[in-house]
């Protein structure tokens, strides 16, 4: 397996902070290739939203460096999303304890995503980013963890009710800020010509699922060139549209 991979984040038109963190790495073991995409969207009183999303990042790379090459070892890939449970309870506990002592809540949420060559794909989620699947259509992998995402699953409300309503931005769960954190995995296989995207919401409250395909579907990402100009555009018409949050993105083609 080989891979393209892409990243773009912006401060976005009213923020004075950018509160996104992300994570990209890729490493050759003896198993194959191995990627590692992580968003973190912070939040929090006083711009500490970022060192929040900052925090579980730096736990993501240093599990990275430090413990996946004995999992790989062993190739116990239950004991890695153990692992990913561990530190997202742990980083739970860590920030809001920081926030206790400042007295000021604060949290982020949690996309990331692992490829172990063709061998094993696995996500853990907390929150409101995204990832999606591209091959010839467009698939939304993980849930939208809140009040509104909630709602439409329970079938109480249309999607064009849930791209107005004011909660759609209210989440269920958060790191940091929830009392107790359960994360959502999903495993599988990814396969070749396929297209990963990792956003923050940001991304895509104003932007369709058909604009997203339209500019990142496979075909149409040649290279890291295009993919991060692709990127770039992306945001800049959530921005054009008045998009008022953090935006950030991660694009990952399998070839």
């Amino acid at each position: 397996m080989d891979v393209l991979t892409a990243a773009y984040t912006d401060i976005g038109i009213k923020k004075e902070t950018n509160q996104d963190s992300y994570l990209l790495k890729i490493a050759e073991t003896s198993v194959g290739k191995v990627v590692l995409a992580v968003i973190c969207d912070g939040m929090g009183g006083l711009s500490q939203g970022e060192v929040a999303s900052a925090s579980v990042i730096h736990a993501f790379s240093q599990w990275f460096d430090k413990e996946l090459p004995v999992q790989l070892a062993k190739q116990d890939w239950n004991e890695i999303q153990y692992r990913w449970s561990r530190i997202i309870k742990e980083q739970n506990q860590r920030i809001a304890e920081y926030g206790h002592q400042i007295k000021i809540q604060l949290g982020t949420t949690l996309t990331a995503l692992l490829l172990i060559d063709s061998t094993f794909l696995l996500i853990g989620h907390v929150g409101d980013s995204r990832v999606y699947r591209m091959n010839q259509t467009v698939e939304i992998m993980t849930d939208d963890q809140t009040v509104v995402g909630r709602e439409l699953k329970r079938g109480r409300m249309t999607l064009e009710q849930a791209k107005k309503d004011p909660r759609r931005n209210v989440l269920l769960q958060c790191i940091g800020a929830s009392k107790l954190v359960e994360p959502e995995f999903i495993q599988g296989k990814p396969a070749p010509g396929e297209v990963f995207i990792l956003c923050s919401d940001g991304f895509r409250h104003m932007i369709s699922e058909d604009e997203i395909f339209h500019a990142l579907s496979p075909q149409r990402l040649m290279d890291e060139a295009v993919m991060e100009q692709k990127a770039k555009e992306l945001v800049e018409l959530n921005k054009q549209r008045n998009e008022t949050d953090n935006i950030t993105v991660l694009l990952i083609k399998i070839v």
